[in-house]
């Protein structure tokens, strides 16, 4: 049916009434044992009308459940489904939530289900597949009770959906990015609720960057929250319906109460419920529904005992809809004013205008009649119905012969008098006696009715100011929720701001030696430094002769062919590290520390890479910065320019001896014939 209940509405009426566009699945075991082996189940699928029924295992008849989504999963008993009551917590726990199971022969003392079968007129029969076919009639009929085992309290928690890593230079950033992710997902998921109306409390346990999880406590079940659970990105949502202490079992078949019905007629179809104490329950507004899906509405939430309009007189269709329920009839004098009806509805619920009128002619009708309806229910006997009686006088029937009705149906038989006088006027003064007091005691019952009325009038006063004091605080609830998270916003954003300032800092200073080394490195500053005692070279230094070393050196300040490079400590280099650094075509290397590595000395004398002891150059460091004397510098290639032929030299010098000794071992090896024949 296309409707939604309004918000601020209670629907404690609401209750299925009929089989219609209701799917059941009544289900009994075929063979096996759930406690044992794994069962087949006998499956009927009734809709109403058709039935269609099939074996099945357990893990398909679960797939089939989760694939249909039936309204109600009927079956004889429980324990069927379900070994234990964990394992039947878990069962409902799986369900779709539209989905409820259903124990048609009882609640905690079920009886057979051939005796429920047979006193509600339904086919049984002795075969898993009748029995399967008996308890989805059963149900389709309102038969039995719903199991339940959760509450109406759902609990929605936002998570990280990855773990935030173990050490890295990026691990902070990436912490942050996890933890914003939460947050903004947590005031999505907020907003959702708050458009959907939806009361709950938010918990979140903040975190460096945003929040580490966050927990909402919503009054409602997972079908009702317009939330899904499942992981994206950085961030899980799960959702999970808080636990009863016990199982519980509720009737599918509820009592409707008498209830004042009005409507709005049009394009647009508005019904509104009113309880006989001006109470609103439920209201709805429709473009497509027919009169009989309006009436089928109305049956299934409450007995009309009035039907009313907003104007006068009343239309076609709303008087229409009152005879098919034959109850009376309330319009007003003239049309209702709009601004009488905003005020008549201005505290409770609805969703459109539509709807407003509909509730507006449902609580001016009941206006109407409530005094009438307070003397009924004075002179009802609380033995009887009040509401029934109402309904048949407002129905236009008398009150005194309601009333002699009741009293007639229930008044014992009278005995036969006795031909004994004395017996005759002993029971003469009983019942005057008796009708004495009965007038002492209506005196009473008056009197204390007027102290009640006076109580409910007092009470209803204080329950006023008890509900706007409520709706103040929960706006001062908000307005702190709201002043908390923006002062939170507030203290994030300085924080972030000093970090990013001491960044700032940091990089002018970095900034300012490297226009201090771009200086040196100019090609104008040569020519202005001859001018001076001595010419200056930037140094480029580098912590240790590894790949890390050198690959922070060259993201910090950058290493250019030509340049001087100072070792902090040059040992322990490898094949591969030199020839790193060999790429990057330094003018000198200056090491300081620690020897070479051979492998090292010879990759660097291969590329012709001049190395020489820091010592023997002055050199000025400032921070990570360094300057040198060119003359110094020039010594110190020179120096390695005489080396470097002294050890071409002896490697030559190495070589001869080597292919001269090589030479006299052949001819060693050779004989006087074959040196002549050579």
């Amino acid at each position: 049916m296309g409707y939604l209940p309004a918000r601020g509405i209670p629907g404690g009426v609401t209750t299925r009434t009929t089989a219609l566009d209701t799917l059941v699945f009544g289900v009994d075991i075929q063979s096996g044992d759930v406690r044992g082996d794994a069962p087949s189940y006998a499956l009927v699928t009734f809709d109403g009308e058709a039935t269609e029924r099939d074996v099945v295992s357990r893990r398909k008849l679960l797939r089939l459940i989760a694939d249909h989504e039936p309204d109600l999963i009927a079956t004889d008993n429980m324990y069927e489904l379900a070994e234990d009551k964990d394992a039947l917590v878990y069962f409902l726990r799986s369900l779709p939530p539209t989905s409820s199971l259903v124990q048609v022969t009882g609640d905690e003392r079920p009886e057979p289900l051939s005796r429920v079968a047979n006193r509600h007129g339904v086919p049984y029969g002795k075969d898993p597949m009748q029995e399967a076919e008996a308890a989805a009639r059963l149900a389709a009929r309102n038969v039995g009770f719903e199991v339940s085992a959760f509450t109406n309290t759902t609990t929605v928690k936002v998570s990280r959906g990855r773990s935030t890593g173990k050490g890295g230079w990026s691990e902070d950033r990436y912490t942050r990015r996890i933890h914003g992710s939460v947050r903004k997902r947590t005031r999505e998921i907020g907003d959702t609720l708050d458009d959907a109306g939806l009361d709950y409390d938010l918990t979140v346990t903040e975190k460096y960057g945003g929040y580490a999880n966050a927990r909402f406590t919503v009054q409602a079940t997972p079908a009702e929250i317009p939330v899904s659970a499942g992981r994206a990105g950085d961030v899980r949502v799960e959702i999970e319906r808080q636990r009863r202490d016990g199982i519980e079992f509720e009737p599918l078949a509820k009592r409707r109460d008498h209830v004042i019905v009005g409507v709005d007629p049009g394009t647009t179809t508005a019904i509104a419920l009113v309880d006989l104490q001006g109470t609103p329950l439920d209201v709805m507004s429709t473009r497509t529904d027919d009169t009989a899906a309006v009436i089928e509405w109305i049956i299934e939430r409450g007995r009309p005992v009035l039907v009313a309009a907003d104007v006068a007189p009343m239309p076609g269709t709303v008087e229409k809809l009152r005879r098919s329920f034959d109850a009376g009839s309330w319009t007003p004098g003239s049309d209702l004013p709009i601004d009488e009806k905003q005020h008549r509805t201005r505290e409770h619920g609805y969703d459109n205008d539509h709807e407003r009128d509909a509730l507006a002619a449902a609580l001016f009708a009941h206006d109407a009649h409530d005094d009438q309806f307070d003397r009924i229910r004075r002179r009802v006997s609380p033995r009887h119905d009040p509401n029934a009686v109402i309904a048949r006088v407002v129905a236009g029937e008398s009150l005194e012969a309601v009333i002699d009705e009741l009293e007639a149906d229930e008044a014992p038989s009278q005995v036969e008098a006795g031909s004994d006088d004395s017996r005759s006027r002993e029971a003469t003064r009983k019942i005057a006696s008796l009708e004495q007091r009965l007038d002492r005691l209506e005196d009473y019952v008056e009197r204390l009715e007027s102290t009640i009325e006076e109580k409910d009038e007092e009470i209803a006063e204080y329950e006023e100011a008890l509900e706007d004091a409520r709706r103040e605080d929960r706006r001062d609830v908000r307005e702190r929720r709201t002043v908390n998270r923006l002062e939170r916003e507030v203290d994030r954003l300085e924080r972030a701001l000093a970090d990013e300032r001491d960044r700032a800092d940091g990089l002018e200073a970095k900034l300012e030696r490297l226009k201090a080394l771009w200086k040196l490195d100019h090609s104008d500053f040569d020519a202005v430094s001859e001018k001076v005692d001595q010419a200056l070279v930037p140094v480029k230094p580098i912590d240790q002769f590894t790949l890390d070393a050198i690959e922070a050196a060259d993201e910090d300040y950058g290493l250019a062919p030509g340049e001087v490079i100072l070792l902090r400590d040059a040992s322990g280099a490898g094949r591969r590290t030199a020839e790193r650094l060999a790429t990057v075509e330094p003018r000198v290397i200056l090491k300081r520390g620690g020897g070479l590595s051979e492998v090292a000395d010879e990759v660097l004398f291969e590329h012709a890479i001049p190395v020489g002891p820091a010592d023997d150059v002055t050199i000025r460091e400032v921070d990570e910065l360094a300057v040198a004397r060119e003359a110094d510098v020039e010594a110190v290639i020179d120096d390695w320019r005489d080396r470097a032929r002294q050890r071409e030299r002896s490697r030559n010098a190495q070589l001869v001896d080597r292919v001269i000794s090589e030479h006299r071992a052949e001819r060693r090896d050779t004989t006087p014939a074959e040196f002549l024949d050579s």
